[in-house]
């Protein structure tokens, strides 16, 4: 099944199966995210607008998701909280928009779920539209090394794959020098399984 179809078979649900997590664990992060942003940001994955209360009022705001369903479901969020928000449906391997559009690229969550062969197409294309020196902030999971968390996850895994299509191993720091990227900073941000990565153009 495509990601699109995933998502939009998923859309109505999506809040609802993910709210322990989003209490628990996954607000703190998001504020992480977009600390000290301004200018012209882009969320890439926008998904159901989980990001809105947190975009920085200094910032530009323009989200962009593959899927319509969820794109629907961000159009609410956002009409309610009255966020100042541009959504557009795009696949984040192929945007429209042009070189340099963006002064920093935040992706929560969306490498996760994107396949190997995809994670590379993906970065080079925030590459292109984030502007030289601007900052590409991607959040993800990391399979923990704790035994009994690291169990948890191995059984999560089958379930989170049909949901979601999503891994908590994608590692997508390795596919960074391939795209012309380069690692600024990597810490976790919860416990040992949510990482913060933040890259820019090579030099």
């Amino acid at each position: 099944m495509s990601k699109q179809r995933t998502y939009n078979r998923i859309a109505r649900l999506y809040d609802l199966l993910d709210l322990p997590f989003e209490h628990l664990r996954y607000k703190p992060v998001r504020k992480i995210i977009f600390s000290g942003l301004s200018g012209q940001v882009l969320d890439a994955g926008v998904g159901t607008g989980r990001n809105m209360p947190h975009y920085p009022p200094e910032a530009t705001m323009t989200g962009v998701d593959l899927s319509p369903g969820m794109l629907a479901r961000a159009d609410q969020r956002q009409r309610r909280l009255q966020v100042p928000v541009t959504l557009h449906q795009a696949d984040i391997m192929a945007t429209d928009f042009d070189d340099h559009s963006f002064d920093c690229v935040v992706a929560t969550f969306l490498f996760c779920v994107l396949d190997a062969e995809h994670q590379t197409p993906a970065l080079v294309e925030l590459n292109r539209i984030c502007r030289p020196g601007g900052e590409i902030r991607i959040i993800e999971y990391a399979i923990s090394e704790h035994p009994v968390r690291r169990a948890i996850m191995r059984l999560w895994a089958p379930w989170v794959r049909w949901a979601y299509g999503a891994a908590f191993d994608r590692n997508t720091e390795q596919y960074l020098d391939a795209a012309g990227l380069e690692l600024v900073e990597q810490r976790f941000i919860h416990r040992d399984i949510i990482k913060l990565l933040v890259v820019r153009r090579k030099a």
